[in-house]
C-alpha cells in the first residue's frame, strides 16, 4: 500500500472515531500514528489531513451539502462523509496534490471502506463540485 494512501486511511479512521465517539481529532490521530509507525513525512501528512479538516470543517460540510443536496450532511454515511471531507480538503487546500489524485484516492477509500454505492456517490459529488467550482478547473 502506498504510504500516502496509508495516511489517508489513518485520517479516515480518525475522523470516523471523531464522528462516532466525539473524541478530539488531535488526540485520535496521535494515538493512531503511534500505532502505525509511519515515516515522519507521511505521519505529518496524516496530521495535516485530520487537523486541516478540523480547521475547515464548516466550509467542507457546506460544500458537501451543496453538492449532495438530497442528503443532509449529518445523515450521509459516516465513511462517505469523511471520505468527502478528505478529498475536498485536498482539492481546496493542498495544491501540491493533483486534482485527479485527490478524486481517485477518495473513490478508492470509498470502495475499500464504504458500501456498494459509496464509490459512485463520492465520485458523483466530487465530479459535480469540480465541474461547478470555476476556481478548481485551473488546477
Amino acid at each position: 500500500m502506498k504510504v500516502r494512501h496509508q495516511a489517508r486511511v489513518l485520517a479516515l479512521q480518525a475522523w470516523y472515531e471523531v464522528d462516532c465517539a466525539g473524541h478530539a481529532p488531535a488526540v485520535v490521530i496521535e494515538r493512531r500514528l503511534a500505532e502505525a509507525n509511519l515515516p515522519e513525512p507521511v505521519a505529518q501528512f496524516a496530521r495535516d489531513l485530520v487537523l486541516g479538516i478540523q480547521a475547515h470543517r464548516p466550509q467542507l460540510d457546506s460544500l458537501i451539502g451543496r453538492y449532495a443536496p438530497e442528503w443532509p450532511v449529518d445523515q450521509i454515511a459516516i465513511i462517505d462523509r469523511n471520505v468527502l471531507r478528505i478529498a475536498i480538503y485536498e482539492i481546496l487546500f493542498r495544491p501540491d496534490i493533483p486534482l485527479k489524485v485527490a478524486i481517485n484516492e477518495a473513490v478508492e477509500l470509498a470502495k475499500q471502506f464504504g458500501s456498494d454505492s459509496s464509490s459512485r456517490f463520492v465520485n458523483g459529488v466530487l465530479g459535480t463540485l469540480v465541474a461547478r467550482e470555476a476556481a478548481l478547473s485551473k488546477r
